[in-house]
């Protein structure tokens, strides 16, 4: 049922293993998370309707928790939106929650910072049940030389030495408001949280740790290298499939329940 008087925005909640995509963005030549999104919706609200997302993943990316919405004029409860469009999902993405929002909330310019984990596997042998889902990283990983170094980033500092050449962004200022990283078992976690990041400026960031794990940049080294804002003085870009999007952080709670 429609209700033309009354426009809804809805923020939907999702959850993506990012393996099979090309990101999040709509690409003209390869398959998205937002693309097979609005296929989702399209069925279930029977209009082609614009989704705003809270940001940009790459390819091979997943997120935990990720922000989008749209506006539609169907009355329809929240419950009956997360069970249509996980109806009409497959099976690597799904709708945790969905909320009724101010019309003016956006998803990505209301956010107040994210938080991102990179997972490595830092075992000799790898995990076949992993490959998909960790870094598999065999050297010996001091982990709490690697959580003071990384401290370094925390702060409000200029990224443009940890960001891919590809990217157009001028502005290439960021705060990090939390670093650190820490072992459970084989596993080893880089998190991250701060006003936002610029293209592949998280697994910059690891490939730069792990490179002083390695030796290859000097220990106490990473001001100078942030400061230096030349992308050659950092490490390499780690792969995509450890990458998280782990939590988004609003002002106001808009998944109180979640």
């Amino acid at each position: 049922m429609r209700n033309p008087d009354y426009t809804r925005n809805i923020a939907l909640c999702l959850r993506y293993e990012g393996t099979a995509y090309h990101g999040w963005q709509v690409q003209s030549n390869a398959l998205t998370v937002q693309e097979v999104l609005q296929n989702a919706i399209e069925k279930v609200f029977l209009k082609r309707l614009d989704v705003k997302g809270c940001s940009r993943t790459d390819s091979g990316v997943h997120a935990n928790m990720y922000c989008v919405t749209l506006d539609t004029d169907m009355v329809i409860s929240d419950e009956g939106v997360v069970l249509a469009l996980n109806s009409n999902l497959p099976s690597d993405i799904a709708v945790k929650a969905c909320r009724e929002v101010p019309l003016i909330f956006h998803p990505r310019y209301d956010c107040v910072s994210k938080q991102y984990v990179y997972r490595i596997y830092n075992a000799r042998i790898r995990n076949p049940f992993l490959v998909k889902y960790a870094y598999h990283y065999n050297r010996s990983i001091d982990v709490e030389l690697l959580n003071r170094e990384a401290q370094a980033f925390v702060g409000t500092h200029d990224y443009s030495g940890f960001c891919s050449v590809k990217s157009d962004v001028e502005d290439t200022v960021r705060t990090i408001s939390s670093a650190r990283v820490y072992r459970e078992d084989d596993n080893v976690y880089f998190e991250v949280e701060g006003d936002g990041f610029l293209y592949n400026m998280v697994r910059i960031m690891v490939g730069t740790l792990l490179f002083i794990s390695e030796g290859k940049i000097k220990a106490g080294k990473l001001p100078e290298i942030i400061a230096s804002k030349d992308r050659n003085q950092a490490g390499k870009t780690a792969p995509p499939h450890g990458l998280y999007l782990n939590k988004v952080v609003y002002s106001e709670n808009i998944y109180a329940n979640e």
